[in-house]
């Protein structure tokens, strides 16, 4: 029975695992369009872009906490 549970679980977070990886793209992908029609001084514009940059590293390296954090520095700097 235990046995069961615990298969039950690992199951469950590998299929679900993907999903909560799934806001960082939606979160460049906001920034990337936001800076479009930005109105801000060139260093945090430099910010932004370096921020962005590191979550997508971040993102694809797995590490998807960190990258979220990263981006959502971004996005307060852009007041998204």
């Amino acid at each position: 029975m235990l046995r069961s549970i615990s298969i039950a679980t690992v199951l469950t977070l590998a299929v679900a695992g993907p999903a909560f990886a799934r806001r960082c793209p939606q979160d460049m992908a906001a920034i990337d369009k936001a800076m479009q029609t930005a109105q801000l001084s060139a260093s945090d514009k430099q910010k932004v872009m370096d921020l962005r940059k590191q979550g997508e590293e971040l993102h694809k390296a797995g590490n998807h906490p960190e990258s979220e954090k990263a981006l959502d520095q971004a996005k307060k700097i852009l007041k998204l």
